[in-house]
């Protein structure tokens, strides 16, 4: 219901300790430090595995950032098995996999299996312990590279301006809506005409 006239201010919780619910961020250098310290110390502690995974070269969406390529979440199922890599083998080796994602081109595809067997020939694999393995699968579960994880070529593009469609004479929304009353319109403009000849033709 609402409130009517200069009444009185029903349930008016204004008397709250403020102070002791504001936040603070007062220490956002120091954060800065700390998150760079611990990222040195996970550094030294996989050495001599990379830090980030592998991940695979994707366009932006929408029409607007499309020319822009950047790192996605992870390569797809079809890229891993045009690669050889088994879809459970690649977490243990550093390869990010997101089993969602599907290739729409042949030219995403194709880049991203050249990623993959780049990685795959630079990479070097440890045995889990000092001793001789048992088995193969045991190699897996250490992994190490002697290089860093291949860069993503973040906005760049292989889609040029000079590769860009010309421009439509008078604009495409002009020409658009041009065409969509033309098409609207056919019937009533063909009947007047008609009336208008009929007419000529009685004068006559």
């Amino acid at each position: 219901m609402a409130i009517k006239h200069n009444n009185q201010i029903q349930k008016n919780h204004f008397r709250k300790d403020w102070q002791r619910r504001v936040r603070t961020h007062f220490d956002q250098p120091t954060r800065k430090i700390r998150r760079r310290s611990l990222r040195r110390a996970k550094a030294a502690a996989v050495a001599p595995r990379p830090v980030d995974k592998l991940r695979p070269v994707v366009r932006c969406p929408t029409i607007k950032y499309n020319r822009k390529v950047r790192a996605g979440r992870g390569f797809t199922l079809t890229e891993l098995k045009e690669a050889g890599i088994p879809r459970l083998l690649a977490p243990t080796i550093g390869i990010s996999v997101d089993h969602r994602r599907q290739n729409l081109s042949e030219e995403s595809l194709a880049a991203n299996v050249a990623r993959l067997k780049a990685y795959k020939e630079r990479l070097i694999l440890f045995p889990r312990k000092g001793a001789k393995p048992k088995v193969e699968s045991e190699i897996v579960s250490n992994v190490g590279s002697t290089m860093p994880i291949i860069p993503v070529p973040e906005g760049i593009s292989e889609i040029q301006k000079s590769d860009m469609p010309a421009p439509i004479d008078g604009g495409a929304y002009a020409t658009l809506r041009k065409a969509r009353s033309d098409a609207r319109l056919r019937g009533v403009r063909e009947k007047r005409a008609k009336e208008k000849a009929e007419a000529e033709t009685a004068k006559k």
